[in-house]
C-alpha cells in the first residue's frame, strides 16, 4: 500500500538537546524559556516582532480564540465561512459562541471571493472566515477592505500555509488574525500546536490571555479563558523542526515539482496549486470530467491510499447540516471532482509514477456510474 501522507518529524536526536535545557530549567509550560525562543523565531521568519506572534496548542482553539479576540462586544451571531474547508473550520466558530453560515468558494482560488460578499450575508454576520485552501496564499489587503467596508471582523484560517504567509507578498500579516497550523501533517510540525499573528499586538495579547484561563499580570481570571498554552517539550519539538526546515520546505517544493512534471502529459487531471512555489504537505488531483470517488476507490483496489480531504463540504456533516448555506455550486462540483493523492517529504519516484500510472489507466477506463459517492446527508439548508 502507498500511503496518502506519512509524518516527517524531527528525528529523537534533534529534539534531545532541548529536551535536556528543559530537564536542566524544571520548566514544563507556562511560557518557559523555549516558548520564548521558538515565539522569537517564528517571529523571524513572518518578519513581525514578537509582541505581533502567540503560540498555542492547537489552530483549532486558536481559531476559535482569534474569533473571540477580534469581536469586542459582538455576542452570538453568523460567521460565515466557506463549506469548503475541514471541519475544524466551523467548529471552531461554534466554539467562540457563533452558528457558521457556509457560503461558496471561486472556481480558481477554491477560497471565499471577497468581491462576491453581499450586503445581505455581512448584515447577518458577526464575523467572516476566510481559509487559505491547502497552502495557497490569500490576498490580505482585499480582506482589509471588507473589514472597513462593513465593519465586521475577519479571522483567516491559514492552517497548511506556514510558507505561504512568510514568504506570499500578498500574504501580510495585517489587522487580520491569520492562525496556522503546527500539526504533525503539516509542512513544518510539532505533533500539536499553532501560531497566531496579527499585526495589533492587543488582539495579540487578548488571544495569550485567554489561552492562559483569562490571567493577565495576575493569577486572576479577567476574562473568560481557557488553557491552550503550548508547552515546553512540544517547543522543543518546534526548534527541532526549525533547525531542518529549509532543507524539508526544499524537498518538498522539489518533490511536489516532479509530481506536476510526472501530471502533466496525463489529459483530464490537474494538481490544484502545482505553480506555487510555497511548501505544503497536499497533492490535491481535480478530475475534468470523471467522479474522485470511483477515483478513490480505483486506486484503493491497486494499493494506493488516498483521501477525499474535505468530503462533500463541511454543510454535508450531520454536525453542521441544520446551518444556513448560500447556493453551494463550486463547493458541489468539487466535491466530486477532487481528490488528495500520496504526497509527502519522502515519497520517491517510483510511488509516484506507480501513482499517475494508474491515475492514467482510469482516466482511460469506461465511465462507471454506480461507482458514483454517495451522499454524506442531505447537506446545509440553502438560501439565497
Amino acid at each position: 500500500m502507498i500511503q496518502v501522507f506519512r509524518p516527517n518529524m524531527p528525528p529523537a536526536e534533534a529534539i534531545l538537546p532541548y529536551m535536556r535545557r528543559i530537564d536542566q530549567r524544571r520548566w514544563y509550560s507556562n511560557f518557559g524559556p523555549l516558548y520564548h525562543e521558538l515565539r522569537a523565531r517564528f517571529a523571524a521568519m513572518f518578519g513581525v516582532t514578537e509582541d505581533q506572534l502567540v503560540l498555542v496548542s492547537n489552530a483549532t482553539v486558536g481559531i476559535s480564540l482569534a474569533i473571540r479576540a477580534v469581536m469586542s462586544q459582538r455576542a452570538g451571531g453568523i460567521c460565515l465561512m466557506p463549506s469548503w474547508t475541514f471541519s475544524a473550520s466551523p467548529l471552531a466558530a461554534m466554539a467562540a459562541g457563533l452558528q457558521p453560515y457556509f457560503g461558496d468558494v471561486d472556481r480558481d482560488t477554491w477560497a471565499l471571493d471577497p468581491t462576491q460578499i453581499s450586503d445581505a450575508q455581512m448584515e447577518q454576520a458577526s464575523a467572516l472566515l476566510v481559509v487559505s485552501p491547502f497552502g495557497t496564499p490569500l490576498n490580505m489587503d482585499d480582506w482589509e477592505t471588507v473589514v472597513q467596508k462593513y465593519g465586521v471582523p475577519v479571522v483567516c484560517d491559514a492552517a497548511a500555509s506556514l510558507d505561504a504567509v512568510a514568504r506570499a507578498p500578498e500574504f501580510q500579516v495585517t489587522s487580520i488574525p491569520i492562525v496556522i497550523s503546527l500539526h504533525a501533517t503539516k509542512a513544518l510540525g510539532i505533533g500539536e500546536g499553532a501560531i497566531v499573528l496579527c499585526a495589533d499586538p492587543d488582539v495579540i495579547e487578548r488571544v495569550r490571555q485567554m489561552s492562559n484561563f483569562g490571567f493577565s499580570k495576575t493569577s486572576v481570571s479577567q476574562v473568560v479563558g481557557t488553557n491552550a498554552k503550548l508547552s515546553e517539550y512540544s517547543c522543543a519539538v518546534g526548534l527541532a523542526a526549525l533547525d531542518r526546515w529549509e532543507g524539508v520546505r526544499a524537498n518538498l517544493l522539489a518533490r511536489s515539482a516532479r509530481y506536476a512534471e510526472m501530471l502533466a502529459p496525463v489529459d483530464g487531471v490537474s494538481l490544484f496549486g502545482a505553480e506555487s512555489p510555497y511548501a505544503s504537505t497536499y497533492a490535491v488531483a481535480e478530475l475534468d470530467h470523471r467522479d474522485a470517488y470511483q477515483l478513490a476507490n480505483f486506486l484503493s483496489r491497486s494499493g494506493v491510499e488516498t483521501r477525499r480531504w474535505w468530503r462533500s463540504g463541511c454543510h454535508g456533516h450531520p454536525t453542521f447540516n441544520a446551518f444556513p448555506a448560500s447556493p453551494l455550486p463550486e463547493t458541489r462540483r468539487l466535491s466530486r471532482s477532487t481528490l488528495g493523492l500520496p504526497y509527502y517529504a519522502d515519497i520517491s519516484d517510483e510511488e509516484m509514477s506507480r501513482v499517475v500510472t494508474l491515475l492514467g489507466d482510469f482516466l482511460a477506463s469506461p465511465h462507471k456510474r454506480e461507482d458514483a459517492a454517495p451522499a454524506l446527508t442531505r447537506g446545509a439548508r440553502e438560501v439565497v
